[in-house]
């Protein structure tokens, strides 16, 4: 039988790898990375380096790396691109895991924060178990999200006292009516649609690379401060060329 780990690594910072991740990471023969295109690949890539030198030193371990599928930006149906792309992934997977995991052997993919947010590798790698007929054994390891790391630096409870929070979309808030939002995260947010809440009488708190060296911290009325988030997500866009930020959109007038 052959073992597949989903180990959630955090969002960057090593020191934010729980000790179940430290373990499970100690078993692996194999770790899997996919690639993405574009300005900033290898900096990705490196992070999960500098997670696998800071755990295993000199241990023997191996690491392929194959180019992940990009995801269409065009004008189709949102659900048929998305499950084009899962299809190409999964069987990315299936063809890593045929030939360069032996039998008895553990094989991992080291996920960004916690597996089960707005990661959909989970939902694939349990369809390849099940297919598996029992060939492929699959386990998940929890890591600290982004999320969490946001309220953490901003000092904030991510909810008020006998209030809910909404962890949502980019997408979700682009398009939803604003008086739906009361308490929100926002994550995977490409166009900026925190703008659409000014005059909404609400608060943002935001944070960029989360837990890696270059966190970028910005916080305050949405009336006040959009224009400068605007300004510094462009900034660090071109700068790096990649962006990975996520955000809180809070009304005011809860009970703290």
């Amino acid at each position: 039988m052959k073992t597949l780990l989903l180990i959630g690594m955090g969002p960057g910072d090593p020191e934010y790898l729980t000790l179940q991740a430290i373990d499970a990471i100690r078993r692996v023969d194999v770790f899997f990375m996919l690639e993405k295109e574009g300005r900033g690949k290898d900096e990705l890539l490196q992070l999960r380096r500098a997670i696998l030198s800071r755990c295993l030193g000199d241990k023997d371990y191996r690491v392929v790396t194959t180019t992940s599928p990009p995801r269409r930006r065009a004008d189709e149906d949102y659900q048929e691109v998305v499950q084009v792309w899962h299809d190409e992934k999964r069987l990315i997977f299936e063809r890593l895991i045929a030939e360069d995991l032996g039998d008895g052997q553990c094989g991992a993919l080291l996920l960004w924060g916690d597996p089960s947010i707005y990661d959909q590798t989970v939902s694939l790698a349990a369809d390849l178990a099940e297919r598996s007929a029992g060939g492929l054994a699959l386990e998940i390891v929890p890591g600290i999200s982004s999320v969490q790391v946001l309220a953490a630096r901003h000092k904030i409870p991510l909810n008020r006292v006998g209030e809910s929070i909404l962890v949502t979309t980019g997408r979700h808030a682009e398009t939803c009516d604003p008086a739906e939002i009361g308490n929100a995260v926002v994550m995977l947010d490409f166009n900026a649609s925190f703008q659409r809440f000014r005059g909404q009488d609400m608060d943002v708190y935001w944070g960029a690379y989360l837990g890696c060296p270059d966190e970028t911290l910005v916080s305050g009325p949405v009336d006040e401060v959009t224009d400068v988030l605007l300004e510094t997500r462009a900034r660090l866009r071109a700068e790096k060329g990649w962006i990975m930020d996520t955000y809180l959109l809070r009304r005011r007038g809860g009970s703290e």
